[in-house]
């Protein structure tokens, strides 16, 4: 009787076995490829969108699922508006629709028909720097700045709503950005001497 080798037995296990694979694998390598090559695109269903931002009425046809956050950023070259978490955590893509802070990435375009949109290239009406973007500068309210324009504009709806009335209301409502870098006592200080000083903004 032949005695029994080890490494030829295992290499004719696996050639068997590749084999078998190959023919369960193969049939659906098939059916996948003219699955795919029968599907037919979808149109991406489009809407006529007129919205008021900064000032400036704006009539454009968008993409039914487009966040006005998206449509600011990679449709109309807004970039001030920051692209951060995109789940409604960070805030840096906050901005004021008609003038109440909203967090960009978390609402359609489409559902902002007829409205007014701020974004920090807007805030101020002239050249100069708004009150709030030099409280900013002065207190060094930012780091990196990636969360600086969220941050002005929840900063002046905080002023505007009177939540500014001392150091913990501020904070309590400046929860609604995130700063990674920890400049929240600059950004706190920045906040409460345009409440002091502003009489409107």
């Amino acid at each position: 009787m032949k005695p029994c080798n080890y490494n030829d037995a295992r290499r004719g296990f696996l050639k068997k076995s590749a084999a078998i694979a190959a023919l369960y694998i193969t049939p659906s390598i098939f059916v996948k490829a003219f699955a795919v090559d029968a599907v037919v695109p979808t149109p991406i269903a489009k809407e006529k969108l007129s919205v008021t931002i900064n000032g400036k009425l704006v009539q454009v046809e968008v993409d039914a699922r487009i966040t006005i956050l998206n449509l600011l950023r990679e449709e109309l070259s807004f970039t001030g508006t920051k692209k951060g978490c995109e789940m409604g955590q960070c805030g840096a893509c906050t901005i004021h629709i008609n003038g109440k802070r909203t967090k960009s990435c978390m609402e359609l375009a489409v559902n902002h028909q007829n409205n007014k949109i701020t974004t920090i290239e807007g805030l101020s009406a002239t050249e100069q720097l708004h009150p709030m973007q030099a409280a900013f500068l002065k207190h060094d309210a930012f780091q990196c700045g990636y969360c600086t324009s969220g941050q002005i504009m929840s900063a002046v709806a905080c002023v505007r709503e009177g939540q500014a009335k001392s150091r913990d209301s501020i904070k309590a409502f400046m929860d609604f950005n995130i700063c990674r870098c920890g400049a929240y006592q600059n950004i706190v200080d920045a906040i409460e001497e345009v409440a002091k000083t502003s009489a409107k903004i």
